[in-house]
């Protein structure tokens, strides 16, 4: 003869919501330290050894011109559908250049100076900074 047990067990809720916050606290933090070391103050990489002013130009065949800076001199051509790693670090910068244009939101801490971009969030949570901005700037005349 099986006996069956049936215990109805029910966790607190003050449990469930503070394992829950201890859940969003913690990937809170991660993405605040990868973002953070993303926004160290300028100065705080090492300086580079080597510099070239070049200006690249898309053609109308697909390559890439890397002109000289100040003389405009081609200086090299990226091929059409080659150089992954090169196209892809030039989109990554034209990307951040149209962010800027657009404006980026950010918080920085006046006594470090450290500012970290909260665009990187994603937008649900930047929109939750830019309240709180409209509502200071409602304030003020």
């Amino acid at each position: 003869m099986s006996e069956h047990h049936h215990h109805a067990q029910a966790i607190p809720r003050a449990v469930l919501l503070g394992a829950g916050a201890l859940m969003l606290l913690s990937l809170g933090l991660a993405a605040g330290a990868r973002s953070a070391r993303s926004a160290e103050p300028e100065g705080a990489q090492a300086p580079a050894l080597q510099t070239l002013d070049v200006r690249f130009e898309d053609r109308a065949d697909g390559s890439i011109a890397v002109l000289d800076g100040a003389s405009g001199r081609e200086v090299s051509v990226v091929p059409p559908r080659s150089n992954g790693f090169v196209r892809g670090v030039l989109r990554g910068l034209f990307r951040n250049r149209k962010q800027e244009a657009l404006g980026r939101l950010s918080i920085e801490d006046p006594q470090t100076g450290r500012r970290v971009d909260l665009d990187a969030f994603g937008a649900t949570n930047s929109a939750a900074f830019a309240e709180l901005l409209a509502a200071g700037r409602a304030l003020t005349p």
